[in-house]
């Protein structure tokens, strides 16, 4: 399905990327990985990336 979108100009790993990033910048690393089904490393590297601080997330929780 890849190639066949590619060879349309639709450019799938540029939109895939850019959709885990969105996820990952809205999502902690253990809850990304589960509704993903990635590894929680791979995971931890996506919320790195996107550079989303979840202290705030969690303090809240901890209330």
């Amino acid at each position: 399905m890849t190639q066949k979108l590619n060879r349309h100009g639709i450019p799938v790993r540029t939109a895939r990327n850019a959709a885990l990033a969105a996820l990952a910048a809205g999502l902690p690393s253990p809850i990304l990985a589960d509704v993903t089904g990635m590894h929680r490393h791979t995971a931890l590297r996506w919320v790195a990336y996107a550079r989303r601080d979840w202290a705030e997330y969690l303090a809240a929780r901890a209330e």
